[in-house]
């Protein structure tokens, strides 16, 4: 294969890899949700935050998940979220952001995944303190959460989330918290 060839096929790929990011470029980038609650941590004792963590996460829906009718749909259309997550125990506080699916299970009742990043103020040394050391700032975070539609505009919804570093760093003893949080939809 010639460079020419080769130079073609690589900027049509990334023209062809740049259409789902135009069209959410030019999508509707509203905030279409607000969950507000808190959290605890739910470590074992050595790694254990106390306190408590008000959560604040916004979510948008460029891709028009709203609007998918199958499952497989669903998958190509995550929603992006953006939040923070505050230490009242001088703890590590979060601010993260990444995709996540929501699928219905009846009417009122759906279930919620997600996949992102988080930046974190949190022990990054083993120092011989009490709480997580985390190895670095920058760590991968999910979550998965239940909720129920309470009226079309107010759900409640039980998380659980958890923060690591993969082992990309040392240590790694990560960030676990459940909780519940009221949603109010646009």
């Amino acid at each position: 294969m010639t460079f020419n060839a080769t130079l073609l096929i690589a900027f049509a790929a990334a023209a062809f890899a740049t259409l789902p990011m135009q069209e959410a470029a030019a999508a509707d980038w509203s905030i279409k949700e607000v969950r507000a609650g808190v959290t605890g941590s739910i470590q074992a004792r050595s790694t254990f935050e106390p306190g408590f963590f008000p959560t604040v996460a916004l979510y948008f829906d460029p891709l028009d998940q709203a609007n998918a009718v199958t499952w497989q749909d669903t998958i190509l259309r995550p929603r992006v979220h953006a939040g923070l997550s505050v230490s009242t125990a001088g703890e590590a506080s979060q601010v993260f952001a990444g995709l996540n699916w929501t699928v219905n299970v009846t009417d009122r009742f759906y279930v919620d995944l997600g996949f992102g990043g988080t930046a974190h103020n949190g022990d990054n040394e083993d120092d011989g303190s009490n709480g997580p050391k985390l190895g670095c700032t920058l760590m991968f975070r999910e979550y998965a959460a239940a909720g129920f539609r309470l009226t079309d505009k107010l759900d409640i919804v039980a998380s659980i989330d958890h923060s690591s570093n993969a082992d990309l760093c040392a240590p790694n003893d990560g960030i676990s918290h459940a909780g519940l949080s009221l949603a109010y939809k646009f």
